[in-house]
């Protein structure tokens, strides 16, 4: 018999955003072996920049070999065991990696950095460190349909959603956050803080300075903390450019003082490197207890020694850094472009973005009705008879019906194309039938016209007159 613990229901495994997985995972593509298959687009997944890894690790292959610069084997002191502080080579080549993505307008201090199995592993930390039970954090909607598990599942915390809408691009407004805080206290929840992702996933858009400032206010005005979870920094690919809520602390005037311990970031190098699989993710704090409590936690989900070795050449390569970061963007840039054209050519419009590996993508003319049952209705003949896995608005708890998330990255060029003609061919077959009603409606509506031309004055006038009639009668 299993613990209650483990068999609630908070995990969030029963979304579509999930089942979507499920679903490929059961028939996915593969252009000769299963070209009917499901195209993977509810993934977000960098893949377009691993020859640029591949080319560095072919010219150094002593780090991967685990051996130094003079050619020395340093496996043994890898494979013993390791502070779960991190290795200090480590930390310091990925505060110095995190300002590069920032232009260096900010600096990080490696013993501010807890190193965690991931940004998963991260904003969980956070949640055992800042939040009880039943305590809350606002979160903006839409928002990435893991933290329903990530930051619930296991710490009893609860999301209150910061409802935003497609009227002004979902900006976070002062007047949202107020409503969130309002609906918080009517279900008797403390709020501990507000939970952003900068970039957004599922928007693809970065903060602007006025949202940033906003946050920073509202924070500071209700003495809760606030979370960047920043993994997509290094993806900005388009102006405006990113910036950071350390920059906003920085410009205020803010650094080292009460409120800027209460605002820690979540980051990542699974997106930016391409790197789920390494499982690499951090927490920065000004908060010294938060960073003691979350190092001790950390324990629990540990970096390896050989990995964290292996990172910290790669990115104190301060010229491969910074080759990777302009031919990346450029890479994300061109593909971007590539989905958003592709849909337009489809008669579909994406929420303009210029950040992450995936597209707000607008299909509110194609539902049957304005409802998430008809959102759902639409998902299900995308991957069931398109044969593409997308994520519905819904599951990311969009309060408007018709968004999904698509992903671009994850995929070769050529699937890219051929999910593009999948649509265009699906979104036509389903015009035509509209077209042909509408072509029988027309003609109906000419025979009637032709018909009642051809009627005497006298019959009109007859109808009309009995109209009357009927209606005194009622």
């Amino acid at each position: 018999m299993l613990s209650t613990k483990v068999t609630c229901n908070s995990h969030g495994q029963d979304s579509s955003y999930f089942l979507g997985w499920e679903e490929y995972e059961k028939n996915p593509y593969d252009e000769i072996k299963n070209p009917n298959g499901i195209i993977q687009m509810g993934l977000a997944e960098n893949q377009l920049s691993f020859d640029l890894l591949e080319s560095w690790l072919e010219n150094n292959p002593q780090p991967a070999a685990f051996k130094n610069d003079n050619n020395q084997s340093i496996f043994r002191e890898l494979a013993l065991f390791q502070d779960y502080h991190g290795l200090p080579a480590f930390k310091n080549a990925l505060v110095s990696f995190m300002s590069e993505i920032r232009g260096n307008t900010v600096t990080f201090n490696p013993n501010n950095l807890v190193l965690t199995a991931g940004a998963t592993s991260a904003n969980e930390t956070l949640m055992f460190c800042l939040a009880n039970p039943g305590d809350a954090f606002l979160i903006p909607t839409p928002y990435y349909p893991g933290f329903d598990r990530d930051l619930k599942w296991r710490t009893g915390a609860e999301i209150v959603p910061i409802h935003c809408s497609s009227l002004n691009g979902f900006r976070i407004t002062k007047s949202a956050l107020e409503e969130a805080y309002k609906q918080a206290e009517k279900q008797n929840l403390k709020v501990k803080g507000v939970l952003v992702t900068n970039p957004s996933n599922p928007l693809g858009t970065s903060l602007s300075l006025h949202e940033l400032d906003l946050l920073v206010n509202f924070i500071s005005s209700k003495n809760i903390h606030l979370i960047s979870d920043e993994i997509y920094s290094g993806t900005v690919f388009n102006s405006p450019s990113f910036t950071s809520i350390m920059e906003v602390l920085k410009n205020r005037n803010l650094m080292n003082t009460e409120i800027s311990k209460r605002v820690h970031i979540v980051y990542s190098l699974s997106k930016d490197l391409g790197l789920p699989g390494f499982r690499i993710g951090a927490i920065y704090s000004n908060d010294e207890l938060v960073v003691s409590a979350a190092t001790k936690m950390s324990s629990f989900g540990l970096i390896s020694s050989q990995t964290q070795h292996l990172l910290s050449e790669i990115l104190s390569d301060k010229k491969f850094t910074k080759t990777y970061l302009s031919e990346n963007r450029r890479r994300l840039k061109e593909r971007h472009e590539m989905l958003v054209k592709g849909l337009q050519k489809a008669g579909i419009r994406c929420l303009q973005s210029n950040a992450g590996l995936f597209c707000w993508v607008d299909m509110r003319h194609v539902l049957s009705s304005q409802t998430f049952e008809a959102e759902m209705e639409l998902w299900k003949k995308i991957v069931y008879e398109v044969g593409l896995n997308i994520s519905p608005g819904s599951s990311c708890h969009c309060s408007e019906p018709g968004w999904f998330r698509v992903c671009f990255a994850n995929m070769s060029e050529k699937t890219l194309v051929h999910a593009m003609q999948r649509v265009t061919s699906f979104l036509e077959s389903m015009v035509k039938p509209n077209r042909e009603i509408s072509r029988h409606q027309q003609l109906l509506n000419n025979r009637h016209s032709r018909r009642t031309k051809s009627l005497p004055k006298w019959v009109f006038e007859l109808s009309f007159n009995q109209s009357e009639i009927v209606a005194n009668e009622r």
